[in-house]
């Protein structure tokens, strides 16, 4: 990590006045406008701002990252003297955040030409810049090179350097407009390396016997198929087998079908008749006898409703698994974040709200998974919010007390069950949404529903009875459970745990 020229700025006030003028690297200005952090978790340190109410970070691996006033931040350098680099030797940098080095040296040059005679016309840059490099012990780089490094940390702002707002958990959008590789692309790196292995005749069996390897393998090969992968789709399938039913295990069957051998038949049975759940996951199969056409066109069907070959049609949700699979927690983080601030723009500027709700129980979960508590919390509380009222708002309503509870966060879940309770008196099964199928109350009582919430209520007066200053919550939850618990059906009290 270089901080060498940080240093030197803060000992030396005469660099540190040229550095916030006119440069704009300001080191009495390190107060961001809000409180910030990384969606990875990693420290952040500000060390500057500059006039519009910005501020540079460093990060932990002494990397900078530029944040505006406007929701917006990326890695301009990968240390301080790098983004001290960039900051002096293109002092319009904000209006070159788009440029690449593919554009060349021609039109990048007259960019920054143009910027700096903007600038040369309010105040001076040229002796300033000498003054600050030399004193610094910078280089001096031309502004293509300059470009050049800029490009490269922007693009390395994700995953790892994803700025969120500390208190709504939101993430800012990226400085830059350059495309990403895709969140697929980035998954199926080792399954295509392994289906290349495969297709050599090597790692056979330590890929079909490692279930991550196998799935990715799986992927890869069906986005890439050939007349000559039958054998190892054989093998890839057998061994998927042992898994049970699983989109993958679909997939090598597909994958081996359409290849249309009658031969193929007993092995797609005995896979079938494996457990009842891969019975059902692959019906339809054409019985043995059946001619190769038949089973082609079984598995063409099946291809068509479940996968394709275009990786770019398949739902982020596999992406984001088979990144957690494969220890790729930050990258599966970002793709879920930016879903989820997608869904919550939506809702509150109330278009097309309705088209992620489903998404949201979806995405709390898949948060839990990766650890992230309070990105899960903030998914569960929005799809609560849209929630109308009935079974569908108390079911979301409980969800959301179970996670604030098992995020250590007991007095919030005695406040998500007062509102449970107010639901369930406002709306007993008559009016509104409530008489909508599948979403009354009037039979809460004698159901799993009304189980699970006094089982809820239970929990929650547990984990804050080991808080002394949650007395009161802990009498109003117990009390309650009490009540609820009177209301049930004779059935549904024996379900309850006490």
């Amino acid at each position: 990590m270089s901080d060498h020229a940080l240093r030197l700025l803060r000992g030396t006030p005469r660099l540190a006045e040229l550095a916030a003028f006119p440069f704009d690297f300001d080191l009495d200005r390190a107060d961001h406008c809000e409180d910030v952090r990384l969606a990875s978790g990693g420290p952040l340190e500000p060390v500057a701002g500059d006039d519009t109410g910005g501020t540079y970070f460093v990060c932990a691996d002494g990397s900078v990252l530029y944040a505006d006033s406007e929701g917006r931040a990326g890695i301009i350098g990968n240390s301080v003297d790098e983004a001290l680099e960039t900051v002096i030797g293109l002092p319009g940098w904000h209006d070159h955040l788009d440029l690449t080095p593919a554009d060349g040296p021609e039109v990048i040059l007259a960019a920054v030409a143009e910027t700096e005679e903007e600038i040369r016309e309010s105040y001076g840059i040229d002796a300033e810049r000498a003054e600050l490099r030399a004193a610094l012990g910078l280089p001096e780089r031309s502004p293509v090179e300059l470009v050049g490094m800029l490009h490269a940390a922007l693009l390395r702002t994700e995953p790892d350097f994803l700025l969120l707002n500390a208190e709504e958990g939101g993430a800012y959008e990226l400085l830059d407009h350059h495309p990403r590789t895709p969140l697929w692309d980035t998954v199926l790196g080792q399954g295509r390396a392994d289906l290349a292995l495969l297709r050599q005749g090597t790692a056979r069996d330590e890929v079909a016997r490692d279930p991550v390897r196998r799935a990715l393998a799986l992927r890869a090969a069906q986005y890439d198929r050939r007349d000559t992968d039958l054998p190892l789709l054989r093998h890839l399938l057998a061994h998927q087998a042992e898994a049970s039913m699983t989109d993958e295990l679909r997939l090598a069957a597909v994958l081996v079908g359409l290849h249309g051998l009658a031969e193929d038949l007993p092995l797609l049975h005995t896979v079938r008749e494996t457990t009842y759940d891969t019975w059902c996951g692959l019906g339809g199969i054409p019985e043995p006898g059946a001619s190769g056409e038949e089973l082609r066109e079984w598995a063409r069907g099946l291809d068509f409703s479940f996968f394709g070959t275009d990786p770019g049609d398949e739902p982020e949700s596999t992406w984001t698994g088979l990144a957690r699979e494969q220890r790729m927690d930050e990258v599966a983080r970002v793709a879920l974040i930016r879903r989820l601030d997608g869904i919550d723009l939506r809702a509150q500027a109330r278009e097309s709200a309705g088209s992620g709700i489903s998404e949201l129980s979806g995405l709390a979960r898949e948060f839990m998974d990766l650890g992230d508590t309070s990105q899960a919390l903030r998914a569960q509380r929005l799809h609560t919010s849209l929630q109308g009222i009935g079974r569908s708002r108390v079911s979301a309503l409980l969800t959301l007390s179970r996670l604030e509870r098992e995020a250590g966060l007991p007095r919030e879940a005695a406040r998500t069950l007062a509102r449970l309770r107010e639901t369930l008196i406002a709306e007993p099964g008559s009016g509104g949404t409530a008489q909508v199928p599948g979403n009354s109350l009037k039979h809460w009582r004698g159901t799993n529903l009304g189980v699970f919430i006094v089982d809820e209520h239970h929990e929650v007066a547990r984990a804050a009875a080991a808080d002394p200053g949650l007395a009161e919550e802990v009498r109003a939850v117990t009390e309650a459970a009490a009540v609820l618990l009177s209301e049930l059906s004779e059935a549904a009290r024996r379900s309850v745990r006490r």
